[in-house]
């Protein structure tokens, strides 16, 4: 049995860290001068880590940090956000880089201009026939789809005089990729040649760089074939994601964080020198013969001819099809997109879709009330599924999350999981970020977003309640249902976070709205430095 510590027995005596720093029994004289010369030394280098401490602290109140996650399930609109501060913040660079998303918009466009020639296909409406029959479809519009289905006399025609666009989207995915490269080596070339992005049929490439860190790499999709498509709420975003609940899907076009995709569509030298000496007419990528714009320009007619065909239109809704809400929509653009000295705008570049792995990190210096210049950084996180294990790392030391939820996605499925509906899975991405003890003292502001795609789908009779029952009855008009939204997810934050007393706030937005979102994000800036200045004082 253990005998029990004496009342009065001294802590030297108990205490195994006391007794480890006791000299050694018969030390020496010699050893003694060494071991207080050991002990000196720690005693500096402790010194040194505190003042290194200190002195962070003090720089920390003098030129504070501030640290911001954008969070969201894919195509929720963060990479939009992401934006909206490089404009508002950054816009020389912002300006600087539009040109370079040219190609990202044209692939925009050539991907809806396909989604819809394979949702219009006879073979589509096949394929749809024998599903529904063999009972591998499980949906409440196949059968009244292929009953009703409209046929597109003109299909053969549309698709013969756009079969260019196959090999145009295959080389534009290969531009944007740069397999070989860990780091950027080489400016943009004056007249790039594209020919030899012309003939490579690779698929996935993964290659690791020679720091260790995966290289830049791209999703290339198959190659163009007719492949079927079941009812769905929604056509597959021209990115290459997919909101619906078809069976074939396109994989994702990415492009690694690290990938300098741009270089090989700036400006470069092309616009900077006239044709001849005699001329002061500018030569641009227009000259160039192997530039996608011509084949594009070449394509217009055909392209908008399939878009305000009236029997493609009837054959999209009776599939359920609304390509307009798929990010980088395009096609009501086809003519200024497809013009041969055509620029992107703001507007295009916000809108333009293109999904890049990894996290993106942006530096702004902002200005606070008190004109006292701010660091900014701010992290746009993968919101795909077997991306969220990312997002942990990056907790510590962060002052604010936005949080983005698609409310106009209540009738929409995920593309990694058919099974699950996209608004039910942004509750539950919700509802575990409140709920994070590591994120008790963040504040957070949540975006519901898409605001303008929710109006347009309750005008069309898109009805919330048959594909969440727990809204019942209730009026299916935009006011009552984002109020229905605005109640549900702030109760969440209110039954689970791990601090309600946090600052929180939640704003109805369209993200794509430079006007509306450059309010919203001026009072966001406002609340984080004003929160952050407080907890500055408290240290």
């Amino acid at each position: 049995m253990a005998r029990p510590l004496e009342p009065n027995r001294r802590r030297s005596l108990s205490d195994p860290l006391a007794a480890a720093l006791m000299p050694p029994p018969n030390e020496s004289a010699a050893d003694r001068e060494r071991r207080l010369e050991a002990e000196s030394e720690a005693k500096r280098v402790s010194d040194g880590i505190d003042e290194m401490l200190r002195a962070e602290k003090k720089e920390k109140r003098t030129k504070p940090e501030i640290k911001v996650l954008i969070l969201g399930q894919s195509e929720s609109g963060k990479s939009t956000t992401l934006k909206q501060f490089q404009l508002m913040h950054a816009t020389a660079a912002f300006h600087a880089d539009r040109i370079a998303w040219r190609a990202v918009i044209y692939l925009n466009l050539v991907r809806s201009v396909r989604r819809i020639l394979d949702a219009v296909s006879p073979e589509s409406d096949e394929a749809e026939d024998h599903e529904t029959a063999s009972g591998r479809v499980i949906s409440l519009t196949s059968q009244s789809s292929v009953i009703s289905a409209t046929r597109v006399p003109k299909y053969p025609q549309y698709r013969h005089a756009l079969e260019p666009l196959r090999e145009l989207e295959e080389r534009l995915i290969r531009m944007l990729s740069s397999p070989n490269e860990d780091e950027p080596t080489h400016t943009a070339p004056s007249k790039p040649d594209w020919s030899i992005y012309a003939n490579s049929n690779s698929n996935t490439q993964v290659t690791v760089g020679k720091n260790g860190r995966p290289a830049p790499f791209i999703t290339i999709p198959p190659s163009w074939t007719s492949s079927p498509l079941s009812p769905s709420t929604s056509l597959p975003s021209p990115g290459g994601s997919s909101n619906s609940s078809s069976k074939s899907k396109s994989v994702e076009v990415s492009v690694h964080h690290t990938s300098n995709w741009k270089k090989a569509f700036s400006l470069g030298n092309r616009i900077k020198s006239p044709k001849s000496a005699h001329t002061n007419e500018i030569e641009g990528w227009w000259d160039d013969p192997s530039d996608p714009v011509h084949v594009l320009n070449s394509c217009a007619q055909p392209m908008l001819a399939l878009w305000k065909d009236p029997s493609v239109k009837q054959r999209l809704r009776e599939k359920r099809i609304r390509v307009e809400e798929g990010s980088g929509f395009f096609l009501d653009e086809i003519s200024r997109i497809t013009a041969l000295r055509y620029f992107p705008s703001d507007q295009d570049v916000l809108k333009a879709r293109l999904k890049t792995t990894g996290v993106v990190e942006h530096s702004f210096s902002i200005a606070d009330s008190q004109r006292r210049f701010i660091t900014w950084k701010i992290y746009d996180v993968g919101g795909a599924r077997n991306q969220r294990h990312a997002w942990a790392p990056y907790f510590e030391d962060v002052n604010a999350i936005i949080f983005l939820a698609p409310i106009s996605a209540f009738d929409q499925v995920l593309a990694e999981d058919p099974e699950v509906n996209r608004l039910e899975d942004s509750l539950l991405l919700w509802k575990s970020v409140v709920s994070n003890k590591l994120l008790a003292h963040v504040s957070i502001i949540l975006f519901l977003n898409k605001v303008d795609l929710l109006q347009a789908k309750l005008k069309s009779g898109v009805r919330l309640g048959h594909h969440m029952p727990r809204y019942g009855d209730r009026p299916n008009d935009y006011e009552n249902v984002s109020l229905y939204f605005y109640n549900k997810f702030g109760s969440i934050h209110q039954t689970f976070s791990s601090n309600k007393d946090r600052e929180f706030k939640i704003h109805l937005t369209s993200v794509t709205d430079t006007r509306r979102t450059a309010t919203i994000i001026q009072n966001v800036r406002d609340i984080i430095i004003t929160v952050n200045l407080k907890n500055i004082h408290l240290m």
